[in-house]
C-alpha cells in the first residue's frame, strides 16, 4: 500500500491544486484521479496566468472567445477557465455522484476584486454556477465579513460554496456558521439541503510569518497546532443540536479543507504538512509537486488529534515568544486578500498581452 493510498484510507480526501488544458488534455488529471487518489480540484489565479504566459495552449480558445464579441479581459479569463473547470468536473463527476455529492468537486472564485461587496459576490457567484452548469462546481468565495454574508445568500440559493482565506479557530466558526445560516433558510422554505461546502484553511502562511521569531523546537508547529484546534471545533459544530437537526434533514457537513500546504521553510519536508494533517472528514489541496513527492516517498504520520489542550499549550509557547496570535490571524487573513487581488491583475494584464499578441498576429496574416 503506497502512502496515497493510506492516505486515502484514514477518510481525507486530496484535491489537486493545479488546473490547466494541458493537464486535462494530456491525460495526466485523469492519471491522478484513477491512480493517485485525488478526488477534486482547486485553482487560482496565478496558475492560470502561468499557463496563458506560458505557451499556445489558450490561443484558440480566446480567438474563439474573442470572435464571440467576449472583450474584456475578465470576461475571457472566465471564458477560458470555465472549459477546463467544466471539463475537470465531467472527469470527477463518477466521484461525485458515488459519494452522493460530498466529493468530486472543482472550484471556481469570484473576482477578488468584490472581497467587500456582498451583493455583488452573490451576483457573480449566481453567475459562475449557472455557467458552469455543473453539480460538482464549487463557488469559491473569502470568508471576510462582506464574503461571510454572501456565503449565507448562496448556499440558501442551493450554490454550493469553497469559503476561502480562512486563518483561525474563529475565521472557521464564523464560515460554518455561514453555511448553517445558509441551510437554515433552505429548511425553512422546504427546499433540499443537499448543498454541499468546503472551508479552506491556509497552512503555511501560519509557519511562514512566525518561524522566524521563535526558537528551533518551536517552528513548523504553529499552523499544525491552530488546524488541531480547528478541527476540534469541527467535531463540536458535527456533535451539536443545531446540526444534528440539518443532518436529520438530509445536510452534508461542511469539510475542513487545508489548503496552501505546500511547504514554505526549506528545513522542512515537501510533504511535511501533508503527512501531518490527516484526518477522517478533511479535505487538503495541494500543489502537483507536493502530490508526486508524496506519491515517491511520503508517509502518513498519526492522525491529526483534535487536541484543544495541547494546541492551546503550544500556541501560548509561542505567544511568549512575543506573537499575537489572533492578531496575526487578521493579518493574515488581509494579506491573503491583497495577494489574491494582485494575482487577479496580473491575471488579466497577462490575458490583455496575450489578445494584443493574438491581434497582432491576426493583422499581420491578414496583411500579406
Amino acid at each position: 500500500m503506497n502512502a496515497l493510498e493510506t492516505l486515502h484510507d484514514t477518510g481525507q480526501r486530496l484535491w489537486l491544486d493545479n488546473i490547466t488544458k494541458h493537464l486535462i488534455s494530456s491525460g495526466t488529471l485523469a492519471h491522478y484521479i484513477d491512480d493517485l487518489y485525488v478526488t477534486g480540484v482547486t485553482s487560482n489565479p496565478t496558475i492560470l496566468e502561468k499557463a496563458i504566459s506560458g505557451g499556445s495552449d489558450y490561443d484558440s480558445a480566446i480567438a474563439a472567445a474573442l470572435a464571440a464579441d467576449i472583450e474584456s479581459p475578465q470576461d475571457l479569463v472566465f471564458a477560458v477557465a470555465l472549459q477546463d473547470l467544466v471539463a475537470a468536473a465531467d472527469l470527477l463527476r463518477p466521484i461525485f455522484d458515488a459519494s452522493d455529492g460530498t466529493d468530486g468537486f472543482v472550484s471556481v472564485e469570484v473576482a477578488p476584486d468584490l472581497v467587500d461587496d456582498a451583493g455583488a459576490t452573490v451576483a457573480a457567484g449566481l453567475a459562475l454556477f449557472a455557467q458552469a452548469d455543473r453539480p460538482n462546481v464549487l463557488v469559491k468565495v473569502p470568508g471576510t465579513t462582506a464574503g461571510l454574508s454572501a456565503i449565507e445568500d448562496l448556499i440558501a440559493a442551493g450554490v454550493p460554496v469553497n469559503v476561502t482565506l480562512l486563518f483561525s479557530t474563529a475565521h472557521y466558526q464564523a464560515a460554518a456558521d455561514a453555511y448553517l445560516r445558509g441551510l437554515e433558510r433552505r429548511l425553512a422554505d422546504g427546499l433540499p439541503l443537499t448543498v454541499a461546502s468546503v472551508a479552506s484553511l491556509f497552512v503555511s502562511r501560519w509557519d511562514a510569518a512566525v518561524d522566524p521569531a521563535v526558537p528551533p523546537a518551536q517552528q513548523g508547529k504553529t499552523a499544525i497546532a491552530v488546524m488541531s484546534q480547528t478541527l476540534a471545533r469541527h467535531h463540536e459544530i458535527v456533535d451539536s443540536d443545531r446540526w444534528q437537526a440539518l443532518a436529520a434533514a438530509g445536510a452534508s457537513a461542511q469539510k475542513p479543507l487545508w489548503a496552501s500546504t505546500g511547504t514554505k521553510n526549506p528545513e522542512l519536508s515537501d510533504t511535511y504538512y501533508l503527512g501531518r494533517l490527516a484526518a477522517p472528514g478533511t479535505v487538503n489541496t495541494i500543489p502537483e509537486a507536493t502530490l508526486l513527492a508524496f506519491a515517491e516517498y511520503g508517509a502518513v504520520c498519526e492522525l491529526l488529534d483534535p487536541d484543544v489542550a495541547g494546541a492551546e499549550a503550544m500556541l501560548a509557547d509561542v505567544a511568549a515568544e512575543g506573537v499575537d496570535i489572533d492578531a496575526l490571524a487578521t493579518t493574515l487573513q488581509v494579506d491573503g486578500a491583497t495577494a489574491f487581488r494582485a494575482s487577479w491583475s496580473a491575471l488579466l494584464a497577462c490575458m490583455q498581452r496575450k489578445v494584443d499578441h493574438l491581434r497582432a498576429a491576426h493583422d499581420s496574416e491578414t496583411a500579406r
